[in-house]
């Protein structure tokens, strides 16, 4: 008579944190020709300043300092405002630090593809594995050339061990996928002009973190709560300005059914919240219609159970604690 299978462990049962963020969004319906002209003159004006400081960041790599951000911020904001230059130099060194830790997953993927390939190549052809470790590849064919796949995934490792150590990261803004799309317009059926909008709609950059005790929770871009939207200029496009203090009212306005009442909670509670504006071009043959839609999102603040829940919205449209 077999042996009985020892069971697993069934682990101890815990409560699970709750979301840390919340993110709703809405369309900006109604835009006037004036309205999205100015909104891409804004995204294409600080995308253009995100790239630029996104690739001194990675310049500096592991010698980044305090020194180095605050240089960068203050070189910023003479073409933006502190704000603004504040919202980019955060989603830099956030997109940065990303990058790093997926740098570092791919470089474990690749070191144990080379530990598990190296393992079967050092045992007999045909031997068969345990229930925990692999065993020999099955014909010299295949153990020939798993041989000279290892010698790839080793080059990789090597390449990108470098990179590491070196602080090298590789970001495109808007995205490889759709940098490489360019070179395969046809098999995407897009056409030059419709690549190049969404391109463009990509890297832009129209998100601002948001302040505790700011009216409405952001002073740059601001969603009243009769839906309202302001967008506070950077200081070479002042003079678009259609509204008091430098700012840009479109005629569009916003509502949000989703969990509305608790964003106007909060923003007449003057917590912070994070606004995002962005342009989404449909994939249709036809030359896109832009658009536009704001994104508002705040975050929970952990507690123990102990404690009551206390609640607090980050600045920004879009979801983050």
């Amino acid at each position: 008579m077999s042996e009985k299978k020892t069971l697993r462990q069934i682990a101890r049962p815990f409560v699970a944190d709750p979301a840390g963020g919340v993110c709703i969004r809405d369309r900006l319906k109604g835009l006037t020709p004036e309205d999205e002209k100015v909104l891409r003159m804004v995204g294409g004006h600080m995308g253009s300043l995100a790239s630029r400081d996104l690739k001194a960041r990675c310049a500096d790599g592991l010698d980044h300092s305090t020194d180095t951000w605050a240089a960068r911020k203050r070189e910023l904001t003479a073409e933006s405002s502190s704000r603004w230059a504040g919202s980019v130099t955060g989603a830099t060194h956030a997109q940065w630090g990303l990058s790093r830790r997926a740098q570092f997953a791919h470089l474990q993927g690749l070191e144990s593809g080379t530990r598990t390939i190296r393992h079967r190549l050092s045992l007999p052809v045909g031997e068969k594995g345990a229930r925990k470790a692999p065993g020999g590849y099955r014909s010299t064919h295949e153990w020939f050339v798993k041989s000279r796949r290892l010698a790839v995934l080793e080059d990789r490792a090597a390449q990108v061990r470098a990179d590491r150590e070196a602080g090298r990261v590789h970001v495109v803004r808007g995205g490889r996928k759709l940098a490489n799309t360019r070179h395969n317009l046809t098999a995407a059926q897009l056409t030059e002009t419709q690549w190049r909008d969404r391109w463009e709609a990509s890297r832009w950059f129209l998100s601002a973190d948001g302040e505790s005790g700011k009216r409405y929770g952001n002073e740059t871009i601001r969603v009243t709560p009769d839906g309202e939207v302001s967008v506070k200029l950077p200081a070479p496009l002042a003079e678009l300005a259609n509204s008091r203090h430098g700012r840009y009212t479109p005629a569009a306005r916003v509502s949000f059914p989703h969990r509305g009442d608790e964003w106007a909670d909060r923003i007449e509670a003057r917590n912070g919240i994070t606004a995002s504006t962005g342009c989404g071009c449909p994939t249709g043959r036809s030359t896109p219609t832009p658009t536009s839609s704001t994104r508002p999102s705040w975050g929970r603040r952990r507690v123990s159970p102990s404690r009551p829940p206390v609640k607090r919205v980050p600045v920004t449209l879009s979801s983050l604690p």
